[in-house]
């Protein structure tokens, strides 16, 4: 098994006139012998610095979902709606204010299915996770079994694959982050990862551009027909207000489009919302803003929530143009329904 596995690093890091990308094969080894402690600590962290440094491919991206579509948790069906999986960095925030979880309930509150994966603070950021923001606003989803995060999301239509739990042997991977102090490639797959066995979309935040096209690639070798890739806060999915939202999508969720990656442009001030993002100051702060806005009460948040809440309404196919769906997503946070469908999964 060393011996294979040394044979992957001398592919990716020979330097820059001699290393090779790997085959989609390739990366399924890799990824899959790192993950199950089949090569050395030296070869793992070797591997992983080389492959950052030569970048990686879509198709080296495929291969390393291979691996985790065999090993990983899946949720299943919970009806025929199509599930949305929101794909956050693991390492969190630090500057930004957080509003997917509230985008989330917006959406689950309509009926519209969504996932969220991730774990705790991670290297290289250790910023705000999403598992603590859950936690402050009553939800705890650490130590459920499979099977209850599977029940909690057939009831409440939001179900959350809690890594450390759920996917445990990529736990080791996280000390090579720390010891690196780079976040490797296998951090840009781990967006566009699906723990769902049925129709999906996948919405994916990134920060570089090249990031779109390897998103694509890597979906399109697995046959994925519906996703979405946004130029977020922090590589969230969250639209930035401070400037123009970089929004790009794939053919099949439009039928009437080109078979290409469509490119999609959003101003927050040309809706009438501000142009500056609500950064965030501590956790306190933030938990105290987003329970205001579960409360229908109007604050800077609230605006950031409403703009959100109207983009995923609309590109989820729930209101059929932006301003419906800016106007829907106002309305199910000032009437209260945004706050019930909180208060369902707290019955949980």
């Amino acid at each position: 098994m060393n011996k294979i596995f040394r044979e992957l690093i001398q592919k990716v890091g020979s330097g820059t006139h001699t290393s090779k990308n790997l085959t989609r094969a390739e990366a399924y080894t890799a990824m899959k012998m790192m993950l199950l402690g089949q090569a050395t600590p030296v070869q793992i962290g070797a591997f992983l610095i080389a492959h950052r440094m030569k970048r990686p491919t879509g198709e080296e991206l495929a291969g390393m979902l291979d691996a985790y579509q065999e090993l990983g948790p899946k949720l299943t069906p919970i009806n025929n709606k199509t599930v949305i999986v929101l794909g956050m960095p693991y390492d969190g925030r630090t500057r930004t204010a957080p509003i997917n979880i509230i985008t989330a309930l917006l959406l689950a509150s309509t009926g519209q299915p969504v996932i969220m994966h991730g774990g705790d603070r991670y290297p290289t950021k250790y910023g705000l996770p999403l598992i603590e923001i859950w936690h402050n606003l009553g939800v705890n989803w650490r130590n459920l079994s499979l099977a209850q995060t599977q029940e909690i999301f057939a009831k409440t239509n939001l179900g959350f694959i809690y890594t450390p739990d759920h996917f445990s042997i990529t736990k080791t991977l996280w000390q090579y982050r720390e010891q690196l102090g780079k976040r490797p490639p296998l951090a840009t797959m781990e967006l566009i990862w699906c723990p769902y066995t049925g129709d999906s979309h996948i919405m994916a935040g990134f920060v570089h551009p090249p990031t779109e096209n390897i998103f694509k690639d890597a979906l399109d070798l697995h046959n994925v027909q519906k996703y979405t890739f946004i130029k977020g806060l922090e590589g969230s999915c969250d639209l930035p207000c401070d400037r123009t939202a970089i929004i790009s999508f794939s053919s099949a969720i439009n039928q009437q489009l080109p078979k290409e990656l469509q490119r999609l442009f959003l101003s927050s001030t040309n809706y009438g919302f501000t142009n500056q993002n609500v950064p965030l100051i501590t956790t306190e702060e933030l938990i105290k803003n987003l329970k205001k806005v579960l409360k229908g009460e109007s604050c800077e948040l609230m605006e950031t929530a409403i703009w959100n809440g109207g983009f995923y309404l609309w590109h989820s196919g729930i209101c059929s143009n932006i301003h419906s769906g800016i106007e829907q997503a106002r309305e199910l946070l000032i009437s209260g329904k945004v706050a019930a469908q909180l208060e369902k999964m707290l019955q949980f």
